[in-house]
């Protein structure tokens, strides 16, 4: 007896020693409700319980997982991966600036609403190509609005300068619209800008369809940078999709039945049904024996009593 109590009390988790103990005190005609109540009153714990009390030296990881990554690192990599579908940004400087400024002036708060926007949207890779002799002090035919913000945007690795130079006094400037176009191509990005670039588009067929495939078109509304939900038109991607290397395709919406419940299309009605999700779809014959309760078998039968 004392043995079946022993391999039972060492299953339960608790030490071979405190129940030879306890079982000895008792005798062998011991209740196993007084073993239990003896050993609890000892102090004696399980072996599981005496483990949770323990620090664990493993890491917790979290539920559906097979690594031990915590889950913070987890939720990292979620959203890295987030970022690295998104597709790269590439701003025509010169473009949202004079679009901003109403054409008139060259307003650099512009350019940071734009960066501002596609930040927010979590894009990582945001290029601003401007002229370098933006950085020049202004002069009365070129003003400019907000200049400190070049200057911030450039430290942040953001804007680009591409080249110019002065010869004979004159200002030599290279074209900022090919850099534009270019670094958009190889980063297979997004052109943010208003310009066609139709000099480009007939200089390069590969351009040509790039730029009518990945330019993004905006609006400035009170000092919103706004581009448009579908950016290559109505029956184009959204814009969630435009800018995402991953189009995520809609979900189906089923349009409802104008019937509704009086539908008698059954199952083969095309269009949405509410009422007959938690059911399969019946043929309105079923559906009306279903309604009546009336058997099949008894249908058949007054048929052949009929007869």
């Amino acid at each position: 007896v004392n043995q079946s109590k022993l391999d039972l009390f060492c299953k339960l988790g608790y030490g071979k020693q405190d129940i030879c103990k306890v079982l000895e005190n008792l005798g062998p005609e011991a209740l196993e409700d007084d073993v239990l109540k003896e050993l609890i009153r000892m102090g004696s714990k399980p072996q599981a319980l005496e483990n949770q009390a323990q620090p664990s030296p493993l890491k917790l990881v979290a539920r559906g997982s097979c690594s031990t990554t915590p889950g913070l690192n987890r939720l990292g990599e979620d959203e890295r991966d987030y970022s690295d579908s998104l597709r790269p940004i590439v701003i025509d400087g010169s473009n949202v600036a004079m679009s901003h400024g109403n054409k008139e002036v060259f307003s650099c708060w512009g350019i940071q609403l734009a960066v501002d926007w596609f930040r927010e949207r979590g894009h990582t890779y945001i290029k601003v190509f401007v002229p370098l002799w933006r950085k020049e002090p202004p002069r009365q035919d070129s003003p400019i609005a907000d200049q400190h913000i070049l200057e911030e945007l450039e430290k942040q690795s953001i804007l680009v300068y591409t080249p110019s130079r002065k010869v004979k006094g004159k200002r030599v400037v290279c074209y900022d619209d090919r850099y534009i176009v270019k670094v958009a191509y190889e980063k297979d990005g997004v052109i943010v800008s208003n310009d066609h670039y139709r000099d480009l588009q007939n200089e390069n067929p590969e351009w040509k369809w790039f730029i009518e495939q990945r330019l993004l078109m905006y609006s400035f509304v009170s000092n919103r940078f706004m581009p448009p939900d579908d950016p290559l038109g109505r029956h184009g991607p959204t814009l969630d999709n435009f800018l995402s290397k991953k189009p995520v395709l809609p979900e189906k919406k089923w349009q409802p039945c104008p019937y509704g419940k009086k539908c008698t299309y059954g199952n083969k009605c095309k269009f949405y049904h509410p009422e007959r999700l938690c059911q399969a779809q019946l043929s309105v014959a079923d559906e009306l024996r279903a309604k009546t309760k009336v058997p099949l078998t008894v249908g058949k039968e007054e048929r052949c009593s009929c007869s």
